[in-house]
């Protein structure tokens, strides 16, 4: 039987997210092949074996848990494995492969994936520059751009810009794009931080607010069309899903739009022109490739009202898994149900 640590929580914006969706990936795991070793970190990043009830975590209660000890992947060759504190005394468990269910950063962004690399331990999902080349939007547009892929055009603004050519950016855009203009962190995900300025005062409080996640900010023109999303499941053969749209509604599909609005609607099978879920498929694709994923990622795309055209949004190198995920839910219309897609996602590291 093998050893599946999976990690959760972490010290990202996206730290509750991340608590739902390992609670759907626990559960998910078959306990007949794998025994699972469940890993919190919390938001100040301190790691703990947790041994408690697994319904405590998707609501972040685990870490009031007597249930838990201080535990760490340590570089030694002495402390292979796991090393947990307990009771004074210091126990190793070997692991196997570790199932990291951490979106943002320090989980999605190559940091984790750095580390068990040298630890010499498999992981599902992108490898570490992957990782870090996705969860930059920033690089990922420089590199998709390579493609001939349709973007939606942009600023980049940086925090060690001088004031005055932070003004100067954001007056061009406000002159290139008009409004709205959507003002994002670069390395955030789940919309944190994520405004769309309909003025040039409203601009410039969104610049703000996208700094307090990231040292680099993008200004995006805004794209007018249906939010589609194609997942992409890499077992051994490339399978992109079909096409997902989500229909929120709110002004945009903002943090709160996915995840505290219940009105919000996702559709895993919505009436697109014709050719649409090919090209999307195709577009995924390729961008998956481009960017050295493996395992799993979830490309997000417009189909632009006045053009029809598809235009690249985002990738996601480790999706969320919550119960209204649309990875989970894509790949379930394609013959991979919750219990295979796991297995088939934790088969695949060791590949």
């Amino acid at each position: 039987m093998k050893n599946v640590c999976v990690l959760f929580g972490g010290k990202s914006s996206e730290y509750f997210v991340s608590c739902k969706s390992a609670y759907t990936i626990i559960n998910s795991i078959p306990k007949d092949r794998y025994r699972v070793i469940p890993v919190g970190i919390t938001q100040k990043g301190d790691w703990y074996l947790y041994e408690g009830d697994t319904a405590l975590i998707p609501n972040a209660a685990w870490i009031d848990s007597a249930e838990k000890h201080p535990a760490s992947f340590l570089t030694h060759s002495q402390y292979p494995g796991l090393t947990v504190f307990r009771g004074g005394k210091v126990e190793q468990i070997e692991i196997d492969v570790v199932f990291p269910v951490l979106h943002g950063k320090n989980g999605e962004d190559g940091t984790i994936q750095g580390l068990l690399d040298m630890l010499a331990i498999p992981y599902v999902g992108c490898g570490l520059l992957s990782s870090a080349v996705c969860m930059d939007k920033s690089y990922t547009k420089l590199i998709v751009e390579k493609l001939g892929i349709r973007q939606a055009p942009y600023f980049l603004l940086l925090e060690k810009d001088p004031p005055e050519e932070k003004e100067r950016k954001i007056a061009e855009a406000a002159k290139a794009f008009g409004f709205p203009i959507f003002a994002k962190p670069c390395k955030a995900g789940s919309s944190c931080g994520v405004s769309k300025a309909k003025s040039l005062d409203e601009l410039k409080e969104a610049v703000e607010l996208a700094f307090e996640h990231d040292n680099k900010v993008l200004l995006e023109k805004a794209i007018f069309g249906r939010e589609i999303e194609c997942a992409v499941l890499d077992n051994g053969t490339l399978i992109p899903s079909r096409v997902g749209e989500i229909r929120a509604t709110a002004d945009f599909y903002s943090y709160d739009a996915k995840y505290a609005d219940a009105t919000s609607v996702t559709d895993t099978n919505p009436d697109l022109r014709p050719g649409a879920v090919e090209e999307v498929q195709q577009a995924a694709t390729r961008i998956f490739r481009i960017l050295d994923c493996r395992g799993l990622s979830r490309i997000d795309f417009f189909l632009e009202n006045e053009t029809g055209e598809i235009v690249f949004n985002e990738i996601n190198t480790l999706p969320g898994f919550t119960s209204i995920s649309m990875y989970p839910m894509l790949m379930e219309e394609m013959g991979h149900p919750i219990e295979k897609l796991v297995e088939e996602l934790i088969e695949s590291a060791f590949q």
